[in-house]
């Protein structure tokens, strides 16, 4: 396991700022910079503080605070690991792609299913088209590096794309290069218990606690263009927004 002290800078003891606060500063910058990268494990707490020349009462304060932010967490019987929680801007209409990007994780899907077919009567409501309109489905798990984020499922208005083999990687990327990106978005989130198939795919238990982020999409014009349904495993996903006083 790597030293703390070869990849944090040196703590100051003539510093105003408090060592247990220094060191915060430290690692906090350490995951920020993805030189710790998630569930990365940290070594014990006796060995930081023999490494750093602190005491353990110092390490502890720090390492209690981290948890307390969400940045680390405590594994019984294991120790303290970076989280490997993704915290996702929901005032924002990005791509899971480029929200993975972003935090320095490396994206990618497995694909369950590409169809076509035409709206069921719940998808021709949600997106305001008339019966038969042809549409697309499309059914995956999306990954942050190794790591099962989501499972998703999109129904994309079939005009908006030039095929079905359109999408390769990303459908953000082909409804941009189609013209038809989505501009705005209503987006909803509640709560749920993981089914067995979910749980399967998401590396979880059947039961578990699990987030559905479900999001209709529209066009410059007005039109419905996506209408997507993600699962996430809930201890892996933090859903934030900015609010501001009317």
């Amino acid at each position: 396991m790597t030293s703390l002290a070869d990849v944090l800078p040196p703590l100051d003891p003539n510093s105003s700022l408090p060592l247990y606060q220094q060191l915060q500063r430290a690692i906090r910058e350490a995951i920020e910079n993805h030189v710790l990268g998630p569930d990365d494990a940290l070594p014990a707490e006796r060995q930081i503080a023999i490494d750093l020349s602190v005491s353990r009462i110092t390490v502890r304060k720090a390492i209690e605070g981290l948890v307390d932010e969400g940045l680390l967490v405590r594994r019984q019987g294991s120790g303290n690991f970076v989280s490997a929680r993704i915290e996702k801007n929901f005032a924002k209409l990005t791509s899971f792609s480029e929200d993975m990007r972003a935090r320095g994780r490396k994206p990618h899907s497995v694909w369950l299913k590409k169809t076509e077919g035409t709206v069921s009567p719940e998808e021709a409501l949600t997106l305001g088209l008339s019966p038969g309109t042809p549409v697309y489905r499309f059914h995956r798990i999306r990954y942050a590096d190794d790591a099962p984020m989501s499972v998703e499922l999109a129904t994309i208005v079939a005009s908006c794309l030039p095929s079905l083999a359109a999408v390769d990687t990303s459908l953000y990327q082909a409804l941009e290069q189609a013209g038809n990106r989505p501009v705005r978005a209503l987006q909803r989130l509640r709560a749920l218990l993981l089914n067995a198939e979910q749980a399967k795919l998401l590396n979880a238990r059947e039961g578990d606690a699990g987030l559905l982020a479900e999001r209709l999409g529209f066009l410059r014009d007005g039109r419905a263009v996506e209408f997507s349904q993600s699962f996430y495993r809930g201890d892996t996903y933090d859903f934030v927004a900015e609010l501001s006083a009317p």
